[in-house]
């Protein structure tokens, strides 16, 4: 199993470079990828928005939308990309299409896949530690659980602070830290906030940390800061 799980994030110049060559190295010479938009309304837009700003990585992408049997789109894939946006709206259609178990299947047994923020979520156990809003309801916030672990995507530590003309005033509400607290309250998965523009390449069950650090939460211990390199949430 090959998996590239990214944060976001990808506006400045640097930032898009290292997206670019993580997506090169983990998809190599395959021409065409599969790409799932359905965390976006405008699935059109967002398959040409991707491709004009240059998170393809000059790679086809090949919206499923397009398809009349997604599950024989997934069947044919050599890659599989789900694109961000709203967790719920996204789990709702994977569940809806009945795409959760052919694209399961798909990447265990050896297509590369690639999610990017809730593309990301859903390649965990569940949805439920996504950062959305509950637009829709899904049939289930189970999702593809290719890593055994949960991811909080967009990480930031601490307190949001507002400008007010040339002041700052803290916000006082929720952290993230606060809401992971909340999670692991009713649940026992470990979490890793990955923070803006990080990936983790996943291999079997192999899991290396790229492009900044992360912060790893276990129920009942403090969170721990990790550098880039291999991670062991075991």
């Amino acid at each position: 199993m090959k998996l590239l799980l990214g944060s976001g994030g990808y506006r400045s110049p640097e930032r898009r470079a290292l997206l670019v060559s993580e997506m090169r190295a983990h998809f190599g010479g395959i021409a065409k990828i599969l790409f799932v938009p359905y965390a976006l309304a405008d699935h059109d837009g967002y398959v040409r928005n991707m491709t004009e700003a240059g998170f393809a990585a000059g790679y086809e992408l090949d919206g499923i939308h397009r398809h009349d049997d997604p599950v024989a789109a997934v069947a044919d894939a050599e890659a599989i990309y789900v694109g961000g946006g709203n967790t719920f709206r996204l789990t709702a259609q994977l569940w809806d299409l009945g795409l959760i178990e052919p694209i399961r299947e798909a990447v265990r047994g050896g297509v590369p896949f690639m999610g990017v923020s809730a593309g990301t979520n859903v390649a965990c156990p569940t949805m439920q530690t996504t950062n959305d809003m509950p637009i829709t309801m899904p049939v289930s916030f189970e999702t593809f659980g290719f890593v055994a672990f949960q991811i909080n995507t967009h990480y930031y530590p601490g307190q949001v602070w507002i400008r007010h003309g040339d002041a700052f005033e803290e916000h006082f509400g929720e952290t993230r830290e606060d809401r992971i607290r909340e999670f692991h309250e009713m649940n026992d998965t470990p979490v890793v906030g990955l923070w803006e523009a990080t990936h983790l390449r996943v291999e079997d069950d192999r899991v290396t940390l790229v492009g900044g650090r992360a912060r790893v939460f276990r129920r009942g211990q403090e969170p721990l800061d990790v550098e880039p390199g291999p991670l062991v949430l075991g």
